[in-house]
């Protein structure tokens, strides 16, 4: 494998990223494990994004059009299931265009990939893996009115199915982390808070919501 001499590129947006992936412009080498992050790694990852901690960079490998019959390369996986799908699948790759192939950082954009795009369904402990039942599917969700239990944490994500997401009192709005993407321009961020009456609770709960939302928006456009 001949390998250009590296270089620091202009960064893109976690939001760009995302989409790169889900457009299959980002593939991954066969020479790559399968994604092995636990919901746990993936919530430490948004809060330490969201605390404006570095994640570190990402090692990309330009392979161009005469060169990628020579190669076997495998999409991202979106719908993560702990028992039914953890393999990536093989990608169509007809060789017409260059490709970006993910040399570092595999995990990472992955948990990325998932938490906006996709699904994550884990076991519940009790349950038999036979049954079907024991891996509902659920999407990333944002606590908005209240911090993470854990003093190791301070934002509150969690993996929800939606029949948990819409379960809400004082201390409990979920916002599902991947309706993001929608929002282009702030004004969507607060045009959100107004219309699900978060700009009219206590102001201190208002004010963590306003500025938790604001702040996803931010790091992920």
């Amino acid at each position: 494998m001949e390998l250009k001499q590296s270089a620091f590129q202009t960064p893109i947006t976690i939001g760009d990223a995302v989409v790169d992936v889900h457009k299959k412009k980002y593939l991954l080498p066969a020479i790559q494990r399968e994604f092995v992050w636990k919901p746990e790694q993936i919530i430490r990852l948004f809060d330490s994004l969201l605390r404006g901690y570095p994640i570190g960079s990402f090692l990309f490998w330009n392979v161009d059009k005469d060169k990628i019959k020579d190669y076997q390369f495998y999409e991202f996986v979106r719908d993560y299931h702990e028992r039914d799908c953890k393999h990536n699948p093989k990608a169509n790759v007809t060789g017409e265009d260059n490709i970006t192939v993910i040399l570092d950082g595999q995990q990472r954009l992955t948990a990325l990939y998932i938490a906006l795009k996709g699904t994550y369904a884990y076991k519940i402990p009790w349950k038999q893996w036979k049954n079907d039942d024991a891996f509902p599917k659920r999407k990333f969700y944002l606590n908005l009115l209240s911090k993470a239990d854990d003093i190791a944490l301070y934002y509150r994500f969690n993996f929800l199915t939606d029949e948990e997401a819409s379960e809400r009192n004082d201390k409990t709005f979920w916002f599902e982390v991947g309706k993001i993407l929608d929002f282009t321009k702030e004004f969507e961020v607060n045009n959100y808070l107004i219309k699900n009456g978060l700009m009219a609770l206590k102001p201190e709960e208002s004010q963590f919501a306003n500025e938790t939302l604001f702040k996803l928006h931010a790091v992920i456009h």
